[in-house]
């Protein structure tokens, strides 16, 4: 079975005349034919392009490349029909694993699509082996739990991640350095992978690797397929609902709902990073020099080497986190400025400034940084560690004064346990809001789900980073903890949605609520006081 492609594509003309092809933007006509059984036919290889001479720029571009002779091209394919589902899940991060357990475990249809070769995103991929965000910064509190709590007691069970409970309480902890990040869950992220791989299977999740999801076909206001690529070559898939858990909306965007990108009076990003992990370190000798200088972060440190010409990357802090086993540190140190998400382009640069810093930044640590001098490195992530990209619009915006405000909601599905963190776009050691004197005045935020319900478009739900708030909201919501809390209420919003046929914001959120309690997560604070 084949629906018919349409998609308007993009030449660019070097200055040899000669042309490129790469995507702009996707327009689709599809036409159902009959449907038979028997396996899915493989699509064609032929395609037909013609050029268009209307230059116009869309997806996969940054603002720069509409100066850079961009033009159309129609692009015709037949593509290979899938077999329908009730929810397909993009994204198998923080926020997409929940979503499939649960509407797999309630007996939805589900297909999670993950363009890596391994889920956990952020986690994994990105090399952020801890946690954040799932209990409060005191340590006293859970803030997550349903299938986060399975998943992290899963691994304590194995001995594969360190739970935070068990860590003692010093004034300057290596898991950090910091009290706050004692709260994390540090964890070995191939037994996570290991571990979400029997999650998936155990919950009947169809789940396809190094698969990227490239467009959303819509009927009115609804999507009818989502359009995705691999080795197979293009396909659609029939769908009921989206969990949209890429993280930037990508689905969202490419259907038509609303969406905002960085900062609101420019756009611009907070930094992105590119995480890597040392082996060999002498925790002690770093722990020692700490509380000398009474230094977490090596300021002074840095400060010096600056003067003397050594560091000349735009931060001034140093960030090195234990992680399950002891002298083996996680360095989240770089900010990559002018980092887009959403581009290809950009985030190619900055995985190779990225890469460059990391090897400059390990030759100075083993010089200079107290407990380096034998470290060596053990990995640098495959993946860019980006903080923020597009942000839904829905029909609330969460906003700064309502977390001053220590607003509570009535369709709260989860909390946050951190605090203000997201570096200005332009000087990255610099916490704008964390700075500015407004303290959160409780330890934890709580989520409603109304901020993960895009506009115009009905089957599609986004948790995690991408929801509709201010941008310095993502502070506190955009840790992995929190987006397992969102990926969960998602994945149980689908199955209202798919089994009652009614759009994503007509979600009883009071059954919700009792759902999600029911299967352990925390909705309610005061169980928590």
């Amino acid at each position: 079975m084949f629906v018919r492609m349409r998609r308007r594509t993009a030449v660019r003309a070097d200055r040899a005349g000669s042309a490129r092809p790469a995507l702009i933007k996707a327009v689709y006509v599809g036409a159902w034919r009959r449907r038979r059984t028997g396996p899915l036919p493989h699509r064609k290889e032929n395609a037909l392009l013609h050029q268009n001479r209307r230059d116009r720029c869309g997806f996969g571009f940054g603002a720069d490349d509409k100066n850079r002779g961009v033009s159309n091209v129609d692009y015709n394919q037949k593509l290979a029909l899938w077999e329908p589902y009730d929810v397909v899940v993009c994204g198998g991060g923080p926020s997409g694993i929940p979503a499939a357990l649960a509407g797999a475990r309630a007996g939805l249809k589900t297909l999670l699509i993950e363009s890596t070769g391994q889920l956990g995103g952020v986690g994994t991929s990105a090399g952020v082996t801890h946690l954040l965000g799932g209990r409060t910064l005191d340590n006293k509190h859970d803030c997550v739990a349903g299938i986060f709590r399975e998943i992290t007691e899963g691994l304590y069970a194995r001995g594969e991640a360190i739970d935070p409970r068990a860590i003692p309480d010093e004034k300057y902890s290596p898991f950090g350095w910091l009290k706050g990040l004692v709260s994390g869950v540090p964890f070995n992220p191939i037994a996570m992978t290991a571990l979400l791989d029997e999650k998936m299977l155990e919950a009947g999740v169809d789940v396809l690797y190094f698969t990227g999801c490239v467009d959303a076909l819509t009927d009115g206001d609804r999507i009818t397929h989502i359009v995705a690529f691999n080795k197979s070559g293009l396909f659609a898939v029939p769908t009921s609902a989206v969990v949209d858990a890429t993280g930037d909306a990508d689905m969202a965007a490419r259907c038509g709902c609303p969406v905002v990108k960085g900062r609101e009076e420019d756009g611009l990003m907070t930094p992105a990073t590119l995480i890597f992990h040392v082996e060999g370190v002498d925790q002690e000798q770093t722990a020692a020099y700490i509380y000398e200088h009474e230094s977490p972060r090596f300021r002074e440190m840095i400060r010096s080497l600056r003067e003397r010409g050594i560091w000349d990357f735009p931060y001034d802090i140093f960030i090195s986190v234990q992680v399950h086993e002891k002298g083996t540190m996680m360095i989240n140190t770089s900010r990559i400025c002018d980092v887009d998400g959403t581009d290809g382009r950009s985030i190619s640069r900055g995985m190779m400034r990225g890469r460059s810093e990391t090897h400059r930044l390990m030759a100075i640590m083993r010089e200079h940084f107290p407990g380096f001098g034998n470290a060596r490195i053990k990995l640098v992530a495959p993946v860019l560690g980006i903080r923020e990209t597009r942000r839904i619009v829905g029909d609330y915006v969460y906003t700064v004064q309502d977390v001053l405000d220590q607003r509570d909601f009535p369709d709260t599905i989860g909390f946050s346990g951190y605090g203000w963190d997201l570096p200005d776009p332009k000087k990255p050691s610099y916490q704008p809001l964390a700075e500015s004197g407004k303290k959160l005045k409780r330890r934890y935020t709580p989520i409603p789900y109304r901020c993960m319900v895009p506009r115009r478009v009905t089957n599609i739900i986004c948790p995690g980073r991408a929801i509709s708030v201010e941008r310095d909201v993502l502070g506190p919501l955009r840790e992995q903890g929190p987006c397992y809390a969102m990926g969960h209420a998602a994945g149980l919003a689908a199955v209202q949605a798919v089994r009652e046929n009614k759009p994503f914001a007509a979600v009883d959120t009071e059954r919700l609520r009792a759902d999600l309690r029911k299967q352990g997560a925390i909705v309610d604070w005061h169980t928590q006081a």
